[in-house]
C-alpha cells in the first residue's frame, strides 16, 4: 500500500550542531510578489584562536546576500530582545563609508583581515593588511550584493547582549515566531535594482587621483613582496641546511631595477673588453703580425706532432717481441 502524502508542510529543525535556526520571513517585492522564508544559522562564536572580544560574537551562516550592517542591526535590536551590536563583519567585505559593511571577517586573534600564502622555506608572506586591501579599486556603489551561502561575525556591546541574542533566537525557533528582514531599515540603506541604478549617487565615474592612487599603493605593495620573495630564496639557495646540503631553487625573477643593474653591468664590462682589444690592436699591421704568428705557431706544433708520429712509428719498428 503507497502512502498518500501529507498536506501538512514538513518540520523544519530548529537546531543543526551547534547552530540554532532561525526563519526570516521576506515581504513581497515588485520582482517577486510572493512571500518568501530565508533560513539564517548562528552560533556563539568559537575560532581555533580565540581574541578578547570573542565572547561576545555571533557566527552568522547563509547570510542573506542583500543583508548590511544596518539589516543585522535593526533584526537583534527590534525583534530580538533589543541587543545591541557593536560591529559585523562580512566575509570578504570591505570598510565602507555610512556604516554599509565592516572590515574583513578574519577569526583569529593575530591576523584579523590578512591573507598569507607560502612561500619558500617554509615562511609566509602577507599579500594584505590588517583590515584593508593594498591598492584596492575604489567603490562607485553605495552598497553591493553578497555571494549566496556568506557568513558574518556579530560584535555585541558586552557578553550579556550576545548572551540574550542566542537565547532570543532559539525562543524564536522554538516558538515559531514570525521575524521579518528588513523591518526598520526603510529609507536607511541604499536601493538595490533598478531603483538603485536610478538614483544619481549610485553609479559614477570614480575620481581620478583616488585612482591613480590605488595603483601606485598596488604597484609599490607589488614590488615590495617581490623583493621580499627574491632575498628569501636566495638565503635559501646560499645557506646549507643541518646536513650540509643547499636547497635548490627556481630562479627568481628580476625586479625592474635588478634588470636594469645587469644591463648595465654586462654593457660595462663589453666596455672594458673592446677597450682593451683596441689597445693591443690598434693598428692594422699589429693585427695582420698577431694573425702571422698564431699561424705559424700553429704550423709548428703540427710539425712536432708529425715528427713524434714517425719516431714513435720507427721505435715500434724497432721493438720485438721476447
Amino acid at each position: 500500500m503507497v502512502p498518500m502524502p501529507s498536506s501538512h508542510p514538513p518540520t523544519i529543525p530548529q537546531t543543526i550542531n551547534t547552530f540554532t535556526i532561525l526563519p526570516l520571513h521576506s515581504p513581497p517585492l515588485p520582482s517577486f510578489p510572493r512571500k518568501t522564508t530565508h533560513y539564517l544559522y548562528l552560533r556563539p562564536n568559537a575560532p581555533k584562536l580565540p581574541s578578547e572580544t570573542t565572547p561576545r560574537e555571533l557566527f552568522l551562516v547563509n547570510v542573506p546576500v542583500d543583508a548590511t550592517e544596518i539589516h543585522l542591526r535593526a533584526l537583534f535590536a527590534e525583534q530580538l530582545g533589543g541587543a545591541r551590536v557593536e560591529s559585523v563583519g562580512f566575509e570578504g567585505g570591505r570598510r565602507r563609508g555610512r556604516g554599509i559593511t565592516a572590515p574583513v571577517v578574519a577569526n583569529t586573534a593575530t591576523g584579523r583581515g590578512k591573507k598569507r600564502k607560502r612561500t619558500v622555506g617554509g615562511s609566509e608572506e602577507v599579500a594584505g593588511v590588517e583590515g584593508s586591501e593594498v591598492g584596492g579599486l575604489p567603490e562607485v556603489c553605495e552598497r553591493e550584493v553578497r555571494g549566496s551561502g556568506g557568513t558574518a561575525v556579530v560584535t555585541f556591546v558586552d557578553r550579556a547582549s550576545a548572551e540574550m541574542a542566542v537565547k532570543e533566537a532559539r525562543r524564536a525557533a522554538r516558538s515559531g515566531r514570525r521575524l521579518t528582514w528588513g523591518k526598520g531599515v526603510e529609507g536607511k540603506v541604499p536601493a538595490l535594482g533598478l531603483a538603485g541604478l536610478r538614483a544619481d549617487h549610485a553609479l559614477r565615474y570614480p575620481n581620478p587621483a583616488v585612482l591613480q592612487q590605488s595603483v601606485d599603493d598596488f604597484m609599490a605593495a607589488f614590488s615590495a613582496q617581490e623583493a621580499v620573495r627574491a632575498k628569501e630564496l636566495a638565503r635559501v639557495r646560499s645557506v646549507p641546511d643541518a646536513d650540509g646540503f643547499v636547497t635548490v631553487t627556481r630562479g627568481a625573477r628580476m625586479l625592474p631595477a635588478a634588470r636594469e643593474e645587469d644591463a648595465e653591468k654586462k654593457e660595462e664590462g663589453a666596455r672594458k673588453r673592446e677597450k682593451k682589444k683596441v689597445g693591443e690592436d690598434f693598428y692594422r699591421f699589429q693585427v695582420r703580425e698577431k694573425r702571422k704568428e698564431e699561424q705559424l705557431g700553429l704550423v709548428r706544433g703540427f710539425e712536432e706532432d708529425q715528427r713524434r708520429v714517425e719516431e714513435m712509428r720507427r721505435r715500434r719498428g724497432k721493438m720485438r717481441p721476447e
